[in-house]
C-alpha cells in the first residue's frame, strides 16, 4: 500500500506539461482512480471475488444512519433527475477531457497499479443474481423499503454516473439489456474520511464492476442496490459517447421517451448516443453498448430465426447442414467467391445456395429438411445486398408450389403477429426523414402472373415460344421502348427479369406473389402442368424487394440436364451468373426424387422490414466494409 501511495503522489505531482491545464484544474473532481483506494476488497490471490462476511456485516447500517439516508434521499434524487448530458458533466467531469488524454491518464493509472502489485483485471467475480432477476425478485418492494439483512451481488457496466455532494453517488448499472440504479452512500460503505471520495472517483462510465450490497427502493420508488462494496472488474480505457435525452423529433412527439423499441414500430436513430454509421458498423460492440435500440433489433433477428425453426419443426422438418465449400457453385444464378484447398491443391467455391445438396437428402429418404445458414455471393454491395447473408431453405416431399404459397401465408403473418401483436407494421421505405408507410401482412396475399402481368402493365404481346429468336428480339425492343436498361449479354431470361423488375415488382408494397415464371428463367423448377413454356414457381415480394423464392422441383434428370446445358450456353455467352452444370446432381436425380416443393427466404431482408431498417448492414452484426484508409 505504501508503494501504491508513492505511485499516486508521483502521478498527481507530474510536471504541468504531462496533462492539460483544464485537466489540472479538474483532476480532483474528475476523480481518476487513486492508487491507495481499496479497489479490490477481498484477497487478490483468491480464485473468486465474493462478498465476505465482513462486507455482509458492514452493509447492515445503524438505525440512525439509515434514517439520515432516508431523510436526504428525496432531495438527492430530485437533483439526480436531470438530462443525461447534464448528469454526466456534473458527476463525471472527465467527459470534458480530450479522449486521447482520458485514455492516456487511465493507462498511467493502470500501469502504476500493476507496478504496485495490484491486478486491475480480476479473474472472476461471484454474481448471485442477474440484473433482470434482481428486478423481477425485488421490484415489488415499497417505496423507501430496504432489505438490510439480504445480501446480493450484481455485475455489469456503468453507463451513467452522477453525484449528490461528496457522500452520495448514483450509478446506472447495465447488463444483458436490463438496468438498475446503484445508490452508493458513504455512511454505509465502511470507508472513512476521503477514502470513499477517492474510491468512487476512480469508477468511470464504461467500467465493468461487481457490486455487493442489499436491495431496496428509494423514497421515489426506484429499485436500487445499496452497495457495501464496489469492485472494478474491467476498466474502460476509452470515453463512451453520450446520449442526449433532450433530442425529440416530430415523429417522436407524444412518446414516453423510454427508449424501448419493439418490432414493427419506427426506429429513432436520432436518439442514439453513437450516430455515425461508419463507426457503428465497424465497432458493433460499441454500437450495442450505447444504443439500446440496436440491441433490441438484433434480439429481433434472433427471434425471427427461432420462429422459423419452431414453425418448421412443428411440421416435422429436420434441420440439417450442407457444405460451405463446393467444387461447383450450384443452386442459384450468382457469381461465387473462389478459394483454394492447399492439401488437395483444388479450387473450391463458397456456396451460393444449399439447394442441390438439400434435394439430395430428399432423394436419400429425409422427406422434410431445412437449413438456416450463411450464403456467399461475390456481387455488389448496396442497401439490400451483402456478400454474406443468411437464408432459410426447406424442401417437402409430395408437395407443390401451391402448397408452399399456403404455407407462406401461414408462416409470415403468424410471425408478424407474434412479434408485433398485429398484421400491420410501419416502415420508412423512403428514408428515415420521410413519413413511414404501412405494410399489411394480412393473408391471403395478392398474386400476379408474370406474362399476363407484363402484358397488362406494359401493353405487350409477348411471343409464346420464349426460346425463339423472335421472342428475344421482341423483348429487346420492349426494353428500348420503355428505357429499361439491360446490360450484355441480353439473353431472354435477363430481359424478362428486367421487365418484371420495372413493371411488376414496383407494385408490390404489401406481400405479393409473382407466379408462373417462364421456364427459361427457372432452370431448377418443374414445368407448368397446364401452361407450356412456364414453370410452377413463385417469388414473394414485400416493399418492392424479393423475400422468398419457391417452386415445384424439377425431378426429371433428362430435362434437368438439358436445362443445365442451356444455362451453360448463357455462361459461354458472357453471363457469369448463369448456373453451372452439376453432373453429380443429375446422377442423384437418376435414383429418383419424389414430387417435391422447395422454398427459400432471405432472413436478413425480412429482418430489415420488421425492424424498420433501410440498410441491410443494420441487421447484420458484422457487415462487409471497405478497408479503412
Amino acid at each position: 500500500m505504501i508503494r501504491m501511495a508513492r505511485a499516486l503522489s508521483l502521478f498527481f505531482s507530474a510536471p504541468p506539461h504531462t496533462y492539460s491545464t483544464r485537466f489540472r484544474q479538474k483532476s480532483a473532481s474528475a476523480g481518476f482512480r487513486t492508487l491507495h483506494q481499496p479497489i479490490i476488497h477481498s484477497n487478490v490471490k483468491t480464485k473468486s471475488l465474493r462478498c465476505s462476511s465482513r462486507q455482509s456485516s458492514a452493509q447492515t447500517t445503524s438505525t440512525s444512519k439509515q434514517s439520515a439516508i432516508d431523510s436526504s434521499e428525496k432531495e438527492d434524487e430530485k437533483k439526480n433527475r436531470v438530462s443525461t448530458r447534464q448528469r454526466v458533466n456534473k458527476g463525471d467531469q472527465e467527459e470534458d477531457i480530450d479522449p486521447r488524454q482520458f485514455r492516456e491518464n487511465r493507462l498511467q493509472v493502470l500501469a502504476a497499479m500493476k507496478d504496485s502489485g495490484v491486478n486491475p483485471y480480476p479473474h472472476t467475480f461471484h454474481v448471485s443474481l442477474s440484473i433482470a432477476a434482481f428486478i423481477e425478485k425485488y421490484g415489488g418492494l415499497s417505496s423507501g423499503e430496504h432489505l438490510n439483512d439480504v445480501e446480493v451481488s450484481l455485475a455489469g457496466r456503468i453507463m451513467s454516473k452522477r453525484s449528490s455532494g461528496t457522500k452520495l453517488n448514483f450509478y446506472d448499472l447495465h447488463a444483458d439489456g436490463a438496468k438498475v440504479q446503484v445508490m452508493a452512500d458513504a455512511s454505509s460503505s465502511g470507508m472513512e474520511g476521503d477514502e470513499f471520495v477517492k474510491h468512487h472517483a476512480g469508477i468511470k462510465r464504461g467500467d465493468i464492476v461487481g457490486i455487493c450490497g442489499h436491495p431496496g427502493k428509494s423514497k421515489r420508488g426506484e429499485l436500487s442496490i445499496f452497495p457495501s462494496s464496489m469492485t472494478v472488474l474491467s476498466p474502460c480505457l476509452r470515453m463512451l459517447p453520450v446520449k442526449d435525452d433532450r433530442v425529440r423529433t416530430k415523429e417522436s412527439e407524444g412518446d414516453d421517451m423510454s427508449g424501448i423499441w419493439a418490432p414493427g414500430r419506427p426506429r429513432h436513430p436520432e436518439r442514439y448516443a453513437l450516430k455515425d454509421q461508419e463507426t457503428r458498423y465497424r465497432q458493433r460492440y460499441l454500437d450495442l453498448m450505447v444504443n439500446s435500440e440496436v440491441r433490441n433489433i438484433f434480439k429481433t433477428t434472433s427471434k425471427i430465426k427461432s420462429y422459423v425453426r419452431q414453425f418448421l419443426e412443428d411440421l416435422d422438418f429436420l434441420e440439417v447442414g450442407t457444405p460451405m465449400m463446393n467444387m461447383i457453385p450450384g443452386g442459384a444464378a450468382a457469381r461465387p467467391f473462389l478459394t483454394h484447398h492447399n492439401d488437395l491443391d483444388m479450387r473450391l467455391y463458397m456456396r451460393i445456395a444449399p439447394e442441390l445438396r438439400l434435394k439430395e437428402l430428399i432423394i436419400g429418404g429425409f422427406d422434410r429438411v431445412y437449413e438456416i445458414g450463411t450464403q456467399f455471393r461475390n456481387e455488389g454491395i448496396d442497401l439490400t445486398h451483402n456478400p454474406e447473408f443468411t437464408t432459410c431453405e426447406f424442401y417437402m416431399a409430395y408437395k407443390d408450389y401451391n402448397d408452399l404459397m399456403e404455407l407462406t401465408e401461414q408462416m409470415l403473418p403468424g410471425m408478424v403477429k407474434k412479434l408485433t401483436g398485429g398484421y400491420k407494421i410501419k416502415y420508412h421505405a423512403d428514408g428515415a426523414d420521410r413519413d413511414p408507410i404501412e405494410i399489411d401482412f394480412t393473408p391471403p396475399f395478392r398474386r400476379i402472373d408474370v406474362i399476363q402481368g407484363l402484358e397488362e402493365a406494359a401493353g405487350l404481346d409477348i411471343p409464346k415460344d420464349l426460346s425463339s429468336d423472335e421472342a428475344n428480339k421482341y423483348l429487346i425492343d420492349a426494353c428500348n421502348k420503355f428505357d429499361v436498361k439491360c446490360s450484355s449479354p441480353q439473353t431472354t431470361a435477363r430481359l424478362l427479369d428486367k421487365l418484371v423488375e420495372h413493371f411488376l415488382e414496383e407494385t408490390c408494397l404489401n406481400p405479393t406473389f409473382i407466379i408462373n415464371h417462364p421456364q427459361i428463367m427457372s432452370p431448377l423448377a418443374k414445368w407448368h402442368r397446364t401452361r407450356p413454356g412456364l414453370a410452377e414457381r413463385f417469388e414473394l415480394f414485400v416493399n418492392k424487394h424479393e423475400l422468398c423464392n419457391a417452386y415445384t422441383e424439377l425431378n426429371d434428370p433428362i430435362v434437368q440436364r438439358q436445362c443445365f446445358a442451356d444455362q451453360l450456353k448463357d455462361r459461354q455467352s458472357g453471363d457469369d451468373e448463369a448456373m453451372a452444370f452439376d453432373e453429380a446432381f443429375c446422377t442423384a436425380l437418376e435414383y429418383g426424387l419424389p414430387p417435391t416443393a422447395g422454398w427459400g427466404m432471405g432472413m436478413d431482408r425480412l429482418a430489415m422490414i420488421l425492424t424498420d431498417s433501410q440498410n441491410i448492414k443494420e441487421v447484420i452484426l458484422f457487415p462487409a466494409m471497405k478497408p479503412q484508409l
